[in-house]
């Protein structure tokens, strides 16, 4: 079972900072790219960040310039920095895996449980 755990939401005020991490876990042959979405009331989920492999990225044009992805290969850990945060940034973020499982090698997608920012003005 593949399992990922987000962790690092919490609410901060406008122009604050917050770090999210998630942690990908069980059996796992390769990840093809990690990333972040983010979910906020009454709207769909949207891409805000995602990093291949290969350390390629990519980033949701509201968030360019503020936001920064990163990996750590040995960990399976995908990292989102989050820097002048703004009210309009808060919604519940779920970190995404496109990831090799076994014993099954074939591809999926993979969701964590969701971790909740909130950004006060």
């Amino acid at each position: 079972q593949v399992q990922l755990v987000e962790s690092g939401g919490d609410l901060v005020q406008a122009g604050g900072s917050l770090r999210l991490s998630c942690a990908a876990s069980g059996s796992i042959f390769s990840i093809n790219a990690m990333g972040w979405y983010r979910q906020a009331p009454g709207k769909q989920r949207e891409l805000v960040a995602r990093i291949t492999s290969s350390g390629n990225t990519n980033y949701a044009d509201a968030v360019k310039g503020r936001f920064t992805i990163s990996k750590d290969n040995a960990k399976n850990t995908v990292y989102l920095l989050m820097n002048s945060l703004k009210p309009e940034d808060t919604a519940v973020y779920y970190c995404n895996a496109n990831l090799v499982p076994i014993p099954t090698l074939r591809t999926g997608d993979y969701w964590g449980q969701g971790t909740q920012v909130t950004v006060s003005s």
